[in-house]
């Protein structure tokens, strides 16, 4: 049997897996994301998130997530400002938060963020504008690879992400379109309470009103009222 063509093949196929099977076990033993002590402030991913951000969430970046329950408003859909969430994964044990700057398409997005590709060497770099990709099959963003600067281009892995925090406003503030069915129907029913009170009081001013002319019209009846009443 001559085997010539058949480790051809195995040579070709090594070819093509290698590379992307090595960059992906560089990604995860070089990406930390979170932050290290040792880092100045800004160098890290959550405060350099939270300024770029506005959104005001402290703590390890992998809290993120739960933090912004019932604060911020949160989905699976990019937006310029929103803060992408990731879940811990390999070496990267703390999370990770970028700040998205640009949506370039339904599954690429430009982030800002620091501590995550290693440049000459250090860590803790602040990079603007690099590329992320959604890379999960319904297109929810709950799987990502992202630039990193060794490979100098995207990286292999599909790091995993809870979501997107969406920016500085609260639920509060976010208006009627955002507001869950529950809310929504307790609010017009308080509506309601208050155009049915403010219709009970006119009409109560009004019959007022109209004895008070009936009385006016009738000043006898008026004082046998008044007397009846003592």
């Amino acid at each position: 049997m001559n085997l010539r063509p058949l480790l051809g093949i195995t040579a070709a196929f090594a070819a093509i897996i290698t590379p992307a099977t090595a960059n992906t076990a560089t990604e995860i033993a070089l990406v930390t994301g979170g932050g290290a002590a040792s880092l100045p402030l800004l160098l890290q991913c959550v405060p350099y998130a939270r300024t770029v951000s506005g959104v005001q969430i402290y703590g390890d970046a992998w809290t993120w997530w739960k933090q912004a329950e019932g604060k911020y408003a949160r989905g699976d859909q990019p937006k310029v400002g929103a803060v992408m969430a990731f879940k811990p994964y390999g070496k990267m044990q703390l999370g990770h938060v970028a700040a998205v700057s640009r949506i370039i398409d339904s599954r690429t997005v430009l982030v800002r963020h620091a501590n995550w590709s290693l440049i000459n060497g250090s860590r803790g770099q602040i990079e603007d504008n690099v590329k992320a990709i959604d890379v999960s099959p319904n297109n929810d963003w709950s799987k990502v690879r992202v630039w990193f600067a060794p490979l100098q281009g995207l990286g292999d892995t599909a790091w995993p992400v809870h979501g997107f925090i969406y920016g500085k406003r609260s639920l509060q503030d976010i208006g009627e379109g955002r507001l869950t069915a529950k809310a929504r129907t307790a609010k017009q029913e308080t509506d309601r309470n208050r155009t049915a009170f403010a219709k009970d009081r006119a009409f109560a001013k009004d019959r007022a009103f109209a004895k008070d002319r009936a009385f006016a019209n009738d000043p006898i009846g008026a004082i046998i009222a008044g007397s009846l009443k003592r």
